[in-house]
């Protein structure tokens, strides 16, 4: 891993991350807008299930999907 290979958001993880979960507070953000969190295959589920049952979750792909979506250069904010 180099200092720009993405990494699970998941406290003190340092794996690869694999997943892109896209989210929005609706209290604080407006209906379009998109926080993310990146998770590795070992935390997906974990941090999948604490946004969901905030009602939080938007969306959870593969990074490689998210890269692919995202405008040159503006790759996931962790």
């Amino acid at each position: 891993m180099t200092d720009e290979t993405p990494f699970c958001s998941a406290k003190g993880c340092r794996a690869a991350a694999v997943w892109v979960l896209a989210w929005n507070n609706p209290k604080l953000h407006t209906p379009e807008r998109r926080k993310t969190w990146l998770a590795c295959e070992d935390h997906r589920e974990h941090l999948s299930q604490f946004l969901g049952v905030r009602g939080f979750l938007k969306d959870v792909v593969t990074l490689a999907e998210w890269d692919a979506a995202q405008p040159s250069g503006d790759g996931p904010a962790a």
